[in-house]
């Protein structure tokens, strides 16, 4: 074993560290009360505010844990005890949230549609209704299916109920357009490791002032001191004694995370959504030609990640063990329901280059014995 080879990622998550972030993890340590560090975490909260497009009195922050601790620190801040949540989901984190939820003590109230399947809002509508939740949460882009999600819809219906609205935004922020203040979100997180091609262990976060609002009102503390926002906010933004000492943050990963969020914005995220949608028809069009099929139909389909169901016949763990020993690339298959008939191809930040998914067509010709893969996916790249 040669852990020091590189192996392409074209998975959803984790995906190829962005340069300016791989090259940031060289920069000195300091200390996490260290001023620099709180002038450059000052940058970062800057750059989520505008990421997250938050609105005033909003929160942004680094949590120092994977995306997980992202949805979890959501139900564990704005969520007590028995309080009521309604869940909509369609794929394996929809299902995390509501085994989440559950243990957290609350109410869940879950609204499920099969793998795959777009979510009806007349189910979520009447259910919402009938059950008068304090939150409704949601995946916006399932990465176990590549569904995406009504984010917007969904809003409207929270509004309806006046619930407090949460969204797993972790394979469309920092690829796609994403506005907190205009939809209505209360609550959004994601993962350094998806579209924005940071190393993984940090989860970018945002919360809306009604948010903080309904933390700063709790009756019984939040059941997790690592992920308190209260907590965090003494470090973050500083007070009357300027910053409190909450956890030792990794530094490190909040220099290439910085580092990575400041990429997406300056490439801008509108450039980023069209380099993803045109290079997931060219993907699509090439392997259609030798038996593939797009798992999600055109209308609710999720551009970062790309599902496709395979052809008949094609041995899934053989071919992806081929990709991966003898040409060092990394694909991932289906998860649960989807296991061994699907493949989910990457494309956030830096996974969502021609030239890596070229690679991938080259290797594929030479194992599934089709010559012609390279150049149809070259002309598809052409003409768009």
């Amino acid at each position: 074993m040669d852990i020091s080879k590189p192996v392409l990622l074209l998975t959803p998550g984790p995906t190829p560290i962005h340069p300016r972030a791989l090259a940031a993890m060289s920069w000195p340590m300091r200390g996490h009360m260290d001023p620099e560090v709180f002038a450059y975490n000052d940058r970062i909260v800057a750059d989520l505010h505008t990421l997250y497009k938050t609105g005033p009195g909003a929160f942004a922050s680094l949590l120092s844990g994977t995306g997980s601790l992202g949805m979890e620190a959501g139900f564990a801040n704005l969520l007590e005890p028995g309080d009521r949540v309604l869940i909509v989901s369609n794929g394996v984190f929809g299902e995390r949230m509501i085994e989440m939820a559950q243990r957290l003590s609350a109410e869940v109230i879950p609204v499920c549609f099969p793998p795959g399947e777009p979510i009806r809002l007349e189910l979520v509508r009447e259910a919402a209704h009938k059950n008068h939740p304090k939150m409704i949460a949601m995946v916006h882009g399932e990465t176990s299916t590549g569904v995406m999600n009504p984010v917007k819809e969904l809003a409207a219906i929270a509004r309806e109920v006046e619930a407090l609205y949460s969204v797993d935004a972790v394979t469309t922020v920092g690829m796609l357009d994403f506005d907190m203040a205009a939809w209505g979100v209360d609550y959004a997180y994601t993962g350094s490791q998806k579209c924005l091609s940071a190393p993984p262990g940090l989860a970018p976060v945002a919360l809306s002032a009604r948010a903080l609002e309904v933390i700063s009102q709790r009756r019984t503390p939040v059941i997790t001191w690592y992920s308190d926002v209260l907590g965090m906010q003494n470090y973050w933004e500083p007070g009357e004694n300027g910053r409190k000492y909450h956890h030792t943050i990794p530094v490190q990963l909040h220099w290439a995370t910085g580092e990575a969020i400041r990429a997406a914005l300056d490439e801008s995220i509108a450039a980023r959504a069209e380099r993803v949608h045109w290079l997931g028809q060219a993907i699509l069009q090439t392997l259609e030609t030798i038996g593939f099929t797009a798992f999600v139909p055109q209308a609710y389909r999720l551009p970062t990640v790309v599902a496709v169901r395979l052809p008949a016949g094609l041995d899934d763990a053989k071919v992806r063990h081929q990709l991966r020993h003898d040409h060092h690339i990394s694909v991932t298959g289906g998860l649960g329901q989807t296991a061994g008939k699907i493949w989910r191809l990457g494309l956030m930040g830096e996974n969502a280059r021609p030239e890596h998914y070229l690679e991938l067509m080259t290797a594929l010709a030479e194992i599934l014995k089709a010559p012609q893969l390279p150049e149809l996916f070259k002309a598809s790249c052409v003409v768009r």
